[in-house]
């Protein structure tokens, strides 16, 4: 009997390909990777799932840690949102999966790894590519993207197999991650409709009339959060304390329109507090200790990156060229952001850092130690001699 790996969340996706694995006659070891989506009793569950439906062997991982490390750190530096609003988070979440994936088939010996991407989405795409340069020798299983699967069909096959399956599975596609959540599926499909209220609480974002509005500090050092009011903490401990704080206001909530690495267009509703929060803290930093320059590099660069990674091309050496500029550019990113934490935004507030480049001698409006107004004044007749040369030689 053949034996493969698959990347199993327990899920209708993943449930579904466990059923047809098994029925086609393969032995399968599913492999659940955490990379931020799962509590204790959630991991017990999967595992629950997994022998219900006979896997071989079932081995979960804590990947959260690796998808800070290696890549929330540079999307953080870079300021990443896609289309401008979105914290990019999933596509660091799949490397780290198709990685132990692949590791788990070298260890058992299989011939195959397999996924529940569908047809039509990004994932299979990052799986893909992950896997086959990590091991081109090993053939790549997708049942539900070889057999064209509706999530109706796979809901009425676990059914029928006595597999219970929530209705909400069925309507929405939810990826919970450690930098955030991501929703498909429902009214997502038609850019006319609002994302409904239901399909946030789905993805874990309820907001609380009784929460308060409050005032937050984050400490940085090159560029990453270090602590909150104060408070050293520890990068995950971090990000579970602001999202604590910001989850309840309704902050992080979005919607995402754009182009999909197939070259359609797709829509996401997304819930991301702690992300949304830190590269609005992070992006001021900035902007008070790095010269123009520096910022204009640094931004050209840090969206590449993200784009890169959601699209799949993590494996390009680009990518260690990019993060090597990343980390370059944060040496002195240090200081305190006071955030207001607001219901539905968050605002910055207040901005230090002693390499703040805002300095009493030069403050902008007033007079300044560094030039005169005889300074001044020549300073914007050459600026303004190309200007002045183009309106001589033709119409103004």
């Amino acid at each position: 009997m053949p034996l493969c790996t698959l990347a199993f969340s327990g899920g209708l996706d993943t449930s579904y390909c466990l059923l047809a694995l098994r029925r086609d006659g393969h032995d399968v070891v599913t492999v659940t990777v955490d990379t931020g989506g799962f509590t204790r009793d959630g991991l017990d569950a999967v595992a629950a799932r997994a022998r219900a439906l006979k896997a071989r062997d079932h081995v979960s991982i804590d990947g959260r840690a690796e998808v800070y490390e290696r890549f929330f750190a540079f999307l953080l530096r870079g300021n990443a949102l896609r289309g401008g609003v979105y914290p990019v988070a999933v596509g660091a979440e799949r490397v780290v999966q198709a990685e132990h994936l692949v590791k788990e088939a070298r260890r058992v010996g299989a011939t195959a790894v397999a996924h529940g991407c569908t047809g039509a989405g990004n994932d299979q795409v990052r799986f893909d590519v992950a896997i086959r340069a990590l091991a081109p020798d090993l053939a790549i299983l997708a049942p539900i993207r070889e057999r064209q699967v509706s999530r109706e069909a796979s809901s009425a096959a676990l059914r029928e197999a006595g597999v219970p399956v929530p209705e909400r599975t069925t309507r929405y596609s939810i990826n919970v991650g450690l930098v955030g959540t991501t929703v498909g599926g429902g009214e997502t499909h038609d850019p006319w409709t609002e994302i409904p209220e239901a399909a946030f609480e789905a993805a874990g974002s309820r907001v609380d009339p009784r929460a308060e509005e409050r005032e937050t500090t984050i400490g940085f050092r090159e560029g990453l959060p270090v602590a909150l009011d104060g408070c050293p903490l520890a990068p995950l401990d971090l990000l579970a304390r602001l999202d604590a704080a910001a989850r309840p206001l309704g902050i992080g909530r979005g919607t995402h329109l754009g182009d999909t690495i197939l070259g359609i267009k797709g829509r996401i509703g997304f819930v991301a507090p702690a992300a949304t929060v830190l590269v609005l803290a992070h992006r001021e930093l900035e902007k008070l200790v790095l010269t123009k320059r520096q910022a204009e590099l640094k931004n050209t660069a840090g969206a590449l990156y993200g784009d890169y990674l959601h699209e799949g091309h993590w494996f390009d050496p680009v990518c260690r060229d990019l993060e090597s500029l990343l980390v370059s550019s944060q040496r002195r990113v240090e200081g305190d952001v006071r955030v207001r934490l607001r219901r539905g935004r968050a605002e910055v507030a207040g901005v230090r850092s002693s390499h703040g480049l805002v300095r009493a001698g030069a403050r902008y409006g007033e007079a300044s130690a560094l030039w005169d107004g005889r300074d001044a004044e020549g300073f914007c007749r050459v600026l303004g001699v190309p200007s002045r040369i183009a309106a001589e030689g033709g119409d103004r």
